[in-house]
């Protein structure tokens, strides 16, 4: 081996880590897009039955049995919208009826035996406060800065909305456009080990999403029972709203805690503090058993018989997306990953560390 061969040697590898990093950068720049047309992908195996119904059943022609199945499927989506609507009435409804001078005297109450208890142990709370200056400190500036982001959250999805309906209608038109498209640029040596793993990854992602499925029913229901029973109002509407939620990993949950604690104070407001406080607390316990039950028995089910994928593989996976590309990235991480293991096993068998990774596929 000569000096010749080693500095074309160093200049091959050299230009193949550029050419990747030049990939890699692109694709994070056009991140959006690929949550696009992965979503869409998702709603083209959803409405797919739909759209093989039309055609045999009734007889439909590919444009109409497409354009119907997405009516079904933007209508359920616009009736699960509609289920919230209650819900937000009765809470404007229950604020409406909120005795303020009865809060402010409850809150006072509590602030007083806080104070209480804290000056037994040598802390000033009031003291501190001033010191502080906490109030002082408070920006007001967030709230037009909030409203903005509100306006430009709402144009962001607006343009993801209608990106995503368009998309998904020509998947659904030509079921195998996205396979057609990806082919293209696959060798002929290839495609059959292309076309292989493309049915492996439908087949595994099919029973991830089923799995998803009985996941959120599970959730749904604890959650509805443990609401019915402490008499909360609008329970099925938040018992849906909370299990849907927990389809983000690990915010989901926290988010579903928070609100659920905001519902049930407000549904007890007319109550005193007390038996809100103590009805609340009884409805966390109630959440925490519907956690447990979801961490320790539903997701290492999931994930064990559906991506094949061991729990701890998928913590670090979600928790290293979710820092690149923040909670759509936790979102489709499990997807994206047992799509990469697929891909992985069909073309580096051989490779150590992806035969120790796809043992169980």
């Amino acid at each position: 081996m000569n000096s010749k061969t080693i500095a074309n040697g160093i200049l091959r590898a050299i230009f193949t880590l550029v050419f990747i990093s030049l990939i890699l950068y692109f694709l994070y720049q056009i991140q959006s897009v690929i949550v696009y047309i992965v979503i869409s992908a998702v709603i083209s195996l959803t409405g797919a039955p739909l759209v093989q119904l039309f055609r045999d059943r009734f007889k439909f022609n590919d444009s109409l049995s497409v354009v119907l199945a997405m009516l079904i499927i933007v209508g359920s989506l616009i009736g699960l919208i509609l289920l919230f609507i209650p819900l937000v009435i009765e809470q404007g409804h229950n604020l409406s009826l909120l005795n303020i001078n009865k809060l402010q005297n409850n809150f006072n109450t509590v602030y007083l035996e806080v104070a209480h208890y804290l000056e037994g142990k040598h802390i000033y709370l009031e003291k501190s406060l001033e010191d502080y200056h906490l109030l002082s400190k408070i920006n007001y500036s967030v709230i037009p800065d909030f409203l903005n982001s509100i306006l430009s959250g709402f144009g962001t999805f607006s343009i993801a909305f209608f990106s995503v309906l368009f998309i998904s209608f020509f998947f659904l038109k030509d079921r195998k456009l996205l396979e057609n498209s990806f082919m293209v640029v696959v060798p002929e040596s290839k495609k059959h080990r292309v076309k292989k793993s493309l049915y492996t990854i439908k087949h595994l992602l099919s029973r991830y999403f089923l799995g998803l499925l009985i996941q959120i029913l599970i959730l749904f229901v604890i959650y509805a029972i443990v609401l019915s029973i402490f008499g909360i109002k609008n329970s099925i509407v938040i018992a849906f709203l909370c299990a849907l939620l927990n389809l983000i990993p690990y915010i989901g949950p926290l988010i579903s805690a928070i609100l659920m604690i905001v519902l049930t104070l407000s549904s007890n407001l007319q109550n005193e503090f007390s038996v809100a406080l103590s009805t609340t607390i009884y409805v966390l316990i109630g959440f925490a058993f519907a956690q447990l039950i979801d961490n320790f028995f539903s997701q290492p089910i999931i994930f064990s018989r559906s991506v094949k994928s061991h729990p701890l593989e998928i913590f670090l996976v979600i928790i290293i997306t979710g820092i690149l590309f923040g909670i759509i990235g936790m979102v489709i991480a499990v997807p994206a990953y047992t799509a990469l293991k697929v891909i992985l096993k069909e073309f580096l068998s051989e490779n150590k560390i992806v035969k120790h990774l796809t043992k169980d596929l």
